[in-house]
Formats: structure tokens, C-alpha cells, sequence
């Protein structure tokens, strides 16, 4: 039971308790207040950024809105925390000192962990790739499938699925440029005519120009004579295509090359094998000799 000392002294106390109480119904209050405020101007800010599509694919821009929301409201919740304890008479002080050897400790025991986030989080704001980019990352290369604050999930061609830690990254080649370049070789048999197969290549690729192709940017155009093989006469060629198209385009100009040659009567080049029998007007003997050559031979 309480007696009357006990009664009294609450009774005495009561103002400090009540300033007390309202202190900390008013630190909970600005707590969230502030925590909305901040979570609708970061909202705002990438909402805006979305709309004006330069920064690239929107779910990096929502990512990186929600861990930028996460960070702030834990921070501002701790802030609270703290305030509310050191008006509660508790020595916040030691608080922070164990936290801060725990968190030490647990930093030593995850350093992986903590390089991936980083990591993540450096590749997320310098926007390398975005979801649905087809990128090369070390010895795998694939289209982005998911990428977050600690992994990246590549898918291959072959439909394998590859999770790759943020920290492991080191080198990344994005293949998602405006216009990525198709460029390409095409063998010509040295007993054709040169000049004639080059004009039948330049009106091919001037219809091809003007058919507006879908996915093809810029050309095909003829570079020319790259190269001098045994087996015929190199000619370059050269296009631009939309990313993740150029492959498709290169098929199609190939395949296109391959018809007009057979229209126009154009033989593919081959290597072929020669044998020469010589007979030794001394002895008689015949001798064989086989050579791989790409013109005639004469003799």
C-alpha cells in the first residue's frame, strides 16, 4: 500500500513527470513528422527524374528511392530513439559505445557482405547497367535480369541464370550504347570479277538503306578490301544497328549477301587441292606433289 510520503513525493514529482511524458510524445511526433517529410521530398525528387527518362531504367531509379528512404528513416528513428532515452534520465552514452563496438565486431565478421552493399550501391547511383542491359562481367556475359544493393543476376544465352556478388565486380562492358556497330567480313574467290561483285555489294546495300530495315541505324556500307587470303579477297563490312539488335541485323545483311550473290551468280570460294605428276626423263619415275591453292595453276 502506499503510504503517505509515497503519495506525496508522486504528487510532487507529477509536473516533472507530465513535462516528462509530453517531451517524448512530442519527440515521437516530430520523429515521424520528419520522416514523412523526408520520404515525400526523396519520392518527389526521382519521380521528377523519372519523368524525365535520363537516367535510365526506372527500376534503378526506385531502387535506389527506397534504399535512400530506408537509410533516412532508420537514421531519424535512431535520432529519436536516443533523444527519447536522455529525457527517459537513461545514459545514452554507453548505448552508443556498445553499438558502436557491436557494430564493429559485426563489421569484421562481414566484411564480404558489407563490400557487396557498397559496392552495390556505387554501381546503383554511377548507373553502369540497368535491368535488361546485356553486359559482360568478368568471364559471363548475359542481360541483366535483376540487379540490387548486393547481387546482380545475369541471364545467358543459354538460359542460365548467374548471381554474381556486387564486391566480386571489378571490370563491366556494357553492350547497350545508342547504336552498336556491326561489322563483318566478306570472302570473294580470286577468279571473280572484283569490280563487278563491289557494285553488286553497293546496290544491295543501297536497296537495304532505303527499305528502312527495322533495328538498322546507320548503313550497310562497303569498306572495301580489307584483306588478301589464299583463298580470296576480303571486303569489309560495316552498319549500325539498335542495341540488342545487331546480331539480328548482321544475320539479315549476311543472309541477304548470300541471295544476290546466288542471283547474280557468284561463287562462294573454296580451297582447292592440286596434284601434279611430273614424270624424270632420266629414271622415269613419276613423282606426286599436292598443294592447296585458290586460283589456277598453270604449268
Amino acid at each position: 500500500m502506499l503510504n503517505g510520503t509515497t503519495v506525496g513525493g508522486a504528487i510532487a514529482n507529477l509536473p516533472y513527470i507530465l513535462r516528462t511524458i509530453i517531451s517524448v510524445v512530442v519527440i515521437i511526433v516530430v520523429t515521424r513528422i520528419a520522416v514523412r517529410v523526408t520520404t515525400y521530398i526523396i519520392t518527389k525528387f526521382f519521380q521528377r527524374e523519372a519523368e524525365k527518362g535520363k537516367h535510365g531504367d526506372p527500376k534503378r531509379l526506385h531502387t535506389l528511392m527506397d534504399i535512400l528512404n530506408s537509410a533516412v528513416r532508420y537514421l531519424l528513428y535512431f535520432v529519436g530513439a536516443m533523444t527519447i532515452l536522455e529525457r527517459l534520465g537513461v545514459p545514452t552514452g554507453s548505448i552508443v559505445a556498445t553499438a558502436g563496438i557491436g557494430g564493429l565486431a559485426i563489421g569484421f565478421g562481414a566484411q564480404n557482405l558489407v563490400r557487396d552493399v557498397i559496392t552495390g550501391f556505387f554501381i546503383l547511383m554511377e548507373n553502369q547497367y540497368a535491368v535488361g542491359d546485356f553486359v559482360q562481367i568478368g568471364e559471363v556475359s548475359g542481360i541483366v535480369e535483376e540487379m540490387g544493393i548486393r547481387v546482380t543476376k545475369l541471364r545467358d544465352r543459354g538460359g542460365a541464370l548467374h548471381i554474381i556478388p556486387n564486391g566480386l565486380i571489378q571490370q563491366v562492358t556494357n553492350n547497350m550504347g545508342p547504336a552498336m556497330r556491326v561489322l563483318f567480313n566478306v570472302l570473294v574467290s580470286h577468279d571473280e570479277d572484283l569490280d563487278k561483285v563491289m557494285a553488286i555489294l553497293e546496290d544491295l546495300f543501297r536497296e537495304m538503306r532505303e527499305s528502312e530495315i527495322p533495328g538498322l541505324v546507320e548503313g550497310p556500307t562497303l569498306l572495301g578490301i580489307s584483306d588478301l587470303t589464299e583463298t580470296g579477297v576480303v571486303l569489309g563490312v560495316f552498319a549500325r544497328a539498335e542495341a540488342m539488335q545487331q546480331w539480328g541485323i548482321e544475320r539479315e545483311i549476311r543472309g541477304a549477301i548470300l541471295k544476290r550473290f546466288a542471283e547474280e551468280g557468284i561463287a562462294s570460294p573454296y580451297p582447292r587441292r592440286v596434284v601434279v605428276l611430273r614424270r624424270d626423263s632420266d629414271s622415269g619415275r613419276v613423282s606426286r606433289k599436292e598443294d592447296l591453292v585458290a586460283g589456277d595453276v598453270e604449268g
